[in-house]
């Protein structure tokens, strides 16, 4: 068994210096045991001023973004456009084994902050910078939104209706994708570190990580040479399109019409439906010897609007459970209420609930994805806004009272 003071990072230290372009990298480090210390303005992330906000109540220490992106990381408060404010970010790189930023390309340079500067103060150190397009480029220097990286990087042309323009998440997940690639960068780059003995530059492009999460599109015109159709809730095989999702009683399922080899998992769904007189002129198809590809339009919508209504009569937990045990290929669209309540997660401890003493609640969050043998993340709260600094400053970097009083006067903390 492997407890919870043994997982790969514990003895790692990660300064975090992102926006919400990075939050997820921090997180994924300290889940995996890293002390990880987020470096805020003095007056608190930008982040925290994301909604929804805890009850409704816009307020810097009750943003549910925050909450989620944040847990089991630590907060101090810093001023990097002041002197002393990067004197201490010196101090604190040189203790530190990894930093992740997600600044404009060129902005730590102007502070003398950028990764040639700070490998003099830790020969050791692993950097990461998470940007729209990288570090090189023509488009470099250019901004970015959700929707931008989303487009650039092709996930939302396979989206949406062939007779409509692409859609877009409706949550934004662009930059969360590079989060996890600066977080797999810098663990690669850890492992060459223990080898060599040196630290490396990770340079992670939100739109070179979003592109990495539309492989389909690769594989599709590898096998096609062409590219995928949007159909919407459809799909498409030779000239005939397919309907995938159907309404059902209490929500949508999933679901296809199959034939050939597959067929057997069409004919236990009519057999039910034919249980149920609700089969009409299914019972007579003859599922084995069908060829997808050429049924007709019209023919197929007849059949397709039988099965429509069988669906509309059941919620989708019994179509669900009857699917497992008759062998058909049918599975839920689950809402956030059903993934709260789904059995699975729950057997698995996914969901885990926090104590947040200033609100006098408990809020229920999704936990780590991994597992290291048979422990659990101890997942801690998001910070407060520079809920560390006296741990830090006065604990381990030795400044008295009266220095970080100072400083705080100087708005340097």
């Amino acid at each position: 068994m492997i407890s919870q003071v043994t997982r790969p990072l514990d003895q790692y230290r990660v300064l975090d210096l992102t926006d919400e372009k990075g939050y997820l990298c921090g997180k994924i480090l300290a889940d995996l045991g890293a002390d990880v210390i987020k470096i805020e303005e003095p007056n608190g992330d930008r982040g925290r001023r994301i909604g929804p906000f805890y009850h409704d109540t816009p307020d810097g220490e009750r943003s549910l973004y925050w909450f989620a992106y944040n847990t089991g990381k630590k907060s101090i408060t810093l001023n990097l456009r002041t002197v002393d404010g990067r004197k201490i970010l010196g101090r604190l790189v040189s203790k530190a084994d990894f930093l992740v930023e997600s600044f404009p390309p060129g902005y730590l340079d102007e502070l003398h902050l950028d990764y040639a500067s700070l490998r003099q103060r830790n020969p050791c150190i692993i950097m990461a910078s998470i940007t729209p397009f990288g570090q090189t480029g023509p488009y470099r220097d250019f901004k970015e939104s959700d929707i931008v990286m989303m487009a650039l990087g092709g996930i939302s042309y396979m989206f949406g209706d062939e007779d409509r323009p692409p859609l877009r998440f409706s949550v934004e997940q662009a930059c969360h994708m590079a989060s996890l690639q600066a977080a797999n960068g810098m663990l690669i780059a850890n492992h060459y570190r223990q080898s060599a003995g040196k630290g490396q530059y990770v340079d992670v492009s939100i739109q070179d990580s979003v592109l990495w999460n539309s492989q389909l599109p690769v594989v599709f015109w590898d096998l096609a040479k062409t590219t995928i159709p949007r159909v919407g809730a459809s799909m498409t095989r030779g000239k005939t399109v397919f309907r995938l999702v159907w309404p059902c009683r209490d929500g949508f399922i999933c679901w296809r019409i199959l034939s050939a080899l597959q067929a057997p998992k069409t004919q236990a769904l009519v057999e039910w439906m034919a249980s149920e007189g609700m089969a009409g002129e299914l019972e007579d198809v003859h599922w084995e010897e069908m060829d997808m590809n050429d049924i007709p339009q019209e023919q197929l919508r007849t059949w397709e609007a039988i099965f429509a209504q069988f669906f509309l009569k059941h919620p989708k937990a019994e179509l669900h459970d009857e699917a497992i045990r008759r062998g058909i290929l049918l599975y839920p669209v689950n809402t956030v209420e059903d993934l709260v309540n789904n059995e699975q997660l729950k057997h698995r401890g996914f969901w885990v609930d926090i104590e947040h003493r200033e609100l006098e609640a408990l809020i229920r969050y999704p936990g780590s994805p991994f597992r290291l043998g048979d422990s659990l993340p101890d997942t801690k709260r998001a910070p407060f806004i520079g809920e560390h600094n006296d741990d830090i400053y006065l604990g381990e970097m030795g400044l008295s009272c009266d220095e970080l009083a100072g400083l705080r006067q100087a708005g340097v903390v």
